[in-house]
């Protein structure tokens, strides 16, 4: 089968680890890299094997000059509304980094946009892709009646640059990735959330890198995250570490081996599931499948957009002192939008929506 003729855009550090996820997956040809910064550009060519490859600052120009099929988006959060926007009305479906957009407001125009052009934008929100986790959900799922599923995250990395100077950091830059398994693992959507963050003395972040909250989801089931970025020795994975506690007994992941199960003194022995690969091999693989089935992948906007609604009320919450509600982030989102949406069509659909919630699930089928 003939590869998918990709434009990449972005090529800084997480657009050098696609550019090499791209040229070792025989599905895709990279056909264009797309940067301000044409030296970069030129060293991610480099850097995919192939220093002929196209570059240029243009999106819509580099990919009509190659052809290409498809945009992969490894931008920085604030560049990810108008380039998604720009190749989706150009008829190019569009694989970004997370988070999809900045705000929940930018991306409801982003879920608007692929509706009223009717191309795919799916959101690579990369650590769902973990056939481990896929195997955690399954014993989850022979737990019975569910009560409480909890994140313990502890690291301490030194990044540099524009994270230790970021507000609000571990819940913008990374709790979005267990906010959004926990979604997966519980197949249910969140309704409120109460959240404190905070800057321990001796952080090296400006924001806050430390944060605890406690979710309510759907059938009144809690999820907990007690997360921290300036957390030395005995750290956790860098997913989690995760347990679930039901009716019938207790599921156990640390994040990086086979998970297990107790069914009140009998090991759980669920049933195998289908693999999904790993990370962002993983998700370009589900693009690439759904752009050739027709299927809708994880990771596609409306339904990424909850993710993202929970780290937002999640920062509302730290910031009041209450528990809030996730409509009402969501129902304040759209007010936004709507009044931002320059777009008649994407408007049109905006303002088509009843309920943002029942509009973001309509969207995608129930999964398997």
């Amino acid at each position: 089968m003939t590869p998918l003729r990709v434009v990449q855009v972005g090529a800084g550090g997480m657009g050098r680890a696609w550019l090499g996820t791209v040229a070792a997956d025989p599905e895709v040809e990279l056909v264009g890299i797309v940067d301000l910064d044409l030296d970069a550009a030129r060293a991610g060519a480099e850097t995919a094997g192939d220093p002929s490859i196209p570059v240029g600052t243009s999106l819509t120009a580099l990919a009509a000059e190659t052809g290409a099929e498809a945009v992969l988006d490894v931008t920085v959060p604030v560049a990810h509304h108008p380039i998604t926007l720009e190749a989706l009305h150009a008829g190019l479906p569009v694989l970004g980094e997370k988070p999809a957009a900045q705000t929940v407001a930018e991306a409801l125009s982003l879920a608007a946009a692929a509706e009223s052009t009717g191309v795919l934008f799916m959101v690579s929100q990369s650590r769902r892709y973990n056939d481990r986790l896929v195997a955690f959900r399954q014993h989850v799922r022979g737990l019975g009646d569910l009560g409480t599923l909890s994140t313990r995250f502890a690291k301490a990395p030194h990044f540099g640059g524009f994270r230790e100077e970021m507000d609000d950091v571990l819940l913008l830059d990374m709790a979005i990735h267990p906010f959004d398994s926990a979604r997966y693992v519980l197949e249910r959507d969140p309704v409120s959330v109460y959240c404190e963050s905070y800057n321990p003395s001796w952080s090296w972040y400006r924001g806050d890198a430390a944060a605890a909250a406690v979710f309510t989801f759907e059938d009144d089931i809690r999820y907990v995250y007690d997360g921290s970025w300036c957390a030395p020795g005995a750290e956790t994975s860098w997913n989690g570490d995760w347990r679930a506690s039901g009716a019938a007994g207790t599921a156990l992941w640390d994040g990086d081996h086979d998970p297990s199960s107790d069914l009140d003194g009998t090991p759980g022995s669920p049933a195998a599931a289908d693999g999904v690969g790993e990370e962002i091999a993983g998700a370009l693989s589900s693009f690439v499948r759904a752009l050739r089935t027709g299927a809708t992948p994880d990771g596609e906007v409306h339904g990424n957009i909850m993710s993202l609604a929970m780290v937002e009320a999640a920062i509302a919450s730290t910031r009041s002192g209450q528990r809030v509600v996730i409509d009402e982030v969501l129902d304040r989102a759209h007010a936004e939008a709507l009044a931002a949406e320059r777009d008649d069509a994407a408007r049109e659909r905006l303002a088509a929506w009843g309920s943002v919630r029942n509009a973001l699930t309509a969207a995608v089928p129930a999964t398997g």
